[in-house]
């Protein structure tokens, strides 16, 4: 058995249930009124979210190459490439709340009264409900690449 495999899929599923949890995090904040207070907890969570997120990156590249399948198993599997794109598109569906919600905290600091725009609030609601959904498509082509789908 290989330890450092087995530490790098331990740090790697740990960081992606980390990375929906707080996906999940965002989508009850992002509901109802959002004082200053949930604005600035919500720009927190959100740079956890990046450092996460990028974590997530260093350690599935380490598993790429210092796992026990070898690199060869994960660059010729169309799976693989899929949850690549999965994990891509999530990230990219993100920059809209992050932005949103540094603007949303730098002018509660500024501006007491701030209140959220409903068309803004509506549309970082639609980004984060659209990341979980593109997100639960990770662990499926997860799942289906350990048993040697794709391949």
């Amino acid at each position: 058995m290989d330890t450092t495999d087995l530490v790098l899929a331990i740090v790697h599923h740990l960081l992606v249930f980390s990375l929906a949890g707080i996906i999940g995090a965002e989508f009850v904040l992002i509901r109802g009124d959002l004082p200053a207070v949930t604005l600035k907890r919500l720009a927190g969570i959100d740079r956890h979210y990046g450092i996460i997120a990028s974590l997530i990156i260093v350690v599935g590249i380490g598993r790429v190459f210092w796992g026990l399948k070898g690199s060869e198993f994960y660059i010729h599997n169309w799976m693989f490439w899929a949850k690549m794109a999965a994990f891509g598109i999530v990230g990219l569906l993100s920059i809209i709340p992050t932005v949103r919600f540094i603007s949303w905290n730098r002018q509660a600091s500024a501006n007491p009264t701030f209140a959220v725009p409903a068309g803004e609030l509506a549309s970082v609601k639609t980004y984060i409900r659209a990341e979980a959904f593109v997100f639960l498509l990770i662990p499926v082509f997860a799942a289906a690449m350990a048993r040697g789908y794709g391949y």
